[in-house]
């Protein structure tokens, strides 16, 4: 019989994906069109198996140490988002020691993109999707480019980081961890602009924006995937930053 802590763990994913798909449905679209990315950071390895085996596969983490002593501890088939702010000189670390990276959602800068396409032509594995970070609220403790530098940004990856592939860009919001509308408008013109200079399909340039205070309306605006930990594992316990 499953604890007490576990059907709670249980529900809460239950609940938030049924709001991911009603927000979904508000904006046109289904629910498989959204990603869930359970924010697993300071939360021990029992409390991810449980929304493992509750059927969810994505996971994002913001700490290179705390992720790596999570990997060998976990299925091989999560797909795990680094969503921290990643040093270049962790980029290799990350890369060699997580071989089920699915995703690092916050390239901020052509240093580290380039280290992070160096590292996987190091190893010989697959090309690594990642999001480009915007920093749409204009706060300095926010890491991510200014919104008229992610074009550039986005051209460095796509073009000169062949080992990598674009595949979106990434907001965090205001200092609290929630957004105003107009922090998602920008977002939201950044894709256009990109889109439009590199010639992609809007389908093919994700935004990764909204998180456990702000997802619904995030989703309402746009956004195909979506960062949520609190609302899910509870509230985080930090002992770990790495």
């Amino acid at each position: 019989m499953a604890s007490v802590a576990e059907s709670a763990a249980t529900h809460a994913l239950r609940n938030v994906l049924q709001r991911v798909q009603q927000a979904a449905e508000r904006s046109g679209r289904s629910a498989c069109q959204v990603r869930v990315v359970a924010v697993s950071k300071t939360k021990p390895i029992v409390a991810i198996r449980e929304a493992y085996d509750a059927g969810h596969r994505h996971f994002g983490e913001n700490y290179v140490q705390e992720l790596l002593e999570k990997v060998p501890e976990l299925p091989a088939d999560i797909q795990w988002h680094f969503i921290g702010h990643l040093q270049s000189n962790k980029a290799k670390a990350l890369v060699a020691g997580v071989p089920n990276l699915y995703m690092v959602e916050g390239v901020d800068n052509p240093k580290v993109a380039s280290y992070l396409d160096r590292a996987i032509a190091g190893l010989g594995r697959r090309s690594l999707k990642v999001f480009v970070q915007v920093n749409t609220s204009g706060e300095e403790s926010k890491s991510g480019v200014e919104p008229s530098e992610c074009l550039e940004l986005a051209k460095h990856v796509k073009f000169q980081c062949p080992n990598l592939e674009f595949s979106g860009l990434m907001t965090i919001g205001m200092l609290d961890y929630t957004s105003r509308p107009e922090n998602f408008k920008t977002l939201v013109d950044c894709q256009a602009k990109v889109c439009e200079a590199l010639d992609m399909p809007k389908e093919e340039c994700e935004l990764s924006m909204g998180m456990s205070g702000d997802f619904e309306q995030a989703i309402e605006m746009g956004s195909t995937n979506v960062r949520i930990g609190s609302s899910i594992f509870g509230p985080r316990e930090y002992l770990t930053k790495t």
